[in-house]
């Protein structure tokens, strides 16, 4: 079964959000748990939570994503910043084990000019803290484009991180497929040899989930500029090669690019026309 979905707004509860998903030919979707600048979350509902747990029981939605707000970074040099951080992510594990089958994916963070083997020893040192063995979100660790000082760029950094964390079973990686182009992995023209490298560093069993965007700038930018499907740098026919691989096509992907949800319905349709069954 292809899994598609898209980034939607949870503003109005999550059932309308899963009556929107299934309205644009959706059977996943990606969600910010609070606002993506930080802040205090709405209380859930659980009355709409039931009602969201029935949309999922009588149809094909069987696993969502919740996406970190962009202001947590584990790896700051500055103590406030790691402290915040570190609350606004305990606060949504605990949110997200109200609700039914879920990942939670993250940006690693920024070492702001510590070094990347710094910043990487402060996100596991948190992630240690954080992590339970009995929660059952699993959190993604995200591709990043390595613009600026960011972690993630390579499969080494990302496996730096979850060697070092002790409960590694909760933890998997999404690879933005915009991002890891930016960061220099040749998936248009080198896509087996790319996943094959994933696979050697950090194994294709902690793949759990695909971020699916065209890049502005393509190879090498490290900007982390989405594009739509298809008119990017990386084009239809990589995507195409890309939702049909055999190590991701049964993967859950999850649309980013600049799109209202119009857009978004569009692209669904036109990449479940691509999709081999």
């Amino acid at each position: 079964m292809f899994t598609i979905g898209a980034h939607l707004s949870i503003n109005k509860g999550f059932e309308k959000i899963g009556l929107e998903a299934l309205s644009i030919d959706a059977n996943t979707f990606q969600f910010f748990p609070r606002s993506p600048r930080g802040g205090k979350a709405k209380e859930l509902d659980p009355e709409d939570i039931s009602k969201f747990e029935e949309i999922m029981q009588n149809s094909n939605i069987e696993i969502i994503l919740a996406h970190a707000p962009y202001v947590i970074n584990l790896a700051s040099k500055s103590d406030k910043t790691r402290s915040n951080s570190y609350e606004l992510f305990e606060d949504d594990l605990k949110r997200l084990s109200q609700l039914p089958n879920n990942l939670y994916n993250f940006h690693p963070g920024s070492h702001v000019g510590q070094g990347a083997e710094k910043g990487i020893e402060l996100i596991s040192t948190s992630l240690n803290k954080l992590i339970d063995e009995n929660q059952k979100t699993t959190i993604l660790l995200e591709t990043m484009a390595g613009k600026g000082t960011e972690i993630g760029r390579t499969f080494d950094e990302l496996n730096s991180i979850i060697e070092k964390v002790e409960i590694d079973e909760k933890l998997g990686v999404c690879l933005d497929t915009c991002h890891v182009y930016d960061a220099g992995y040749d998936i248009k023209n080198d896509l087996d040899n790319v996943l094959d490298e994933f696979n050697s560093v950090i194994g294709l069993n902690r793949l759990k989930a695909i971020h699916l965007n065209d890049s502005i700038y393509g190879l090498n930018s490290h900007k982390d500029r989405h594009e739509k499907i298809g008119l990017g740098k990386l084009g239809l026919d990589a995507i195409t090669n890309i939702i049909n691989h055999k190590s991701l096509r049964n993967l859950p992907f999850f649309l980013e690019t600049p799109n209202d949800v119009e857009g978004y319905k569009e692209e669904i349709k036109l990449l479940r026309g691509l999709y081999k069954e």
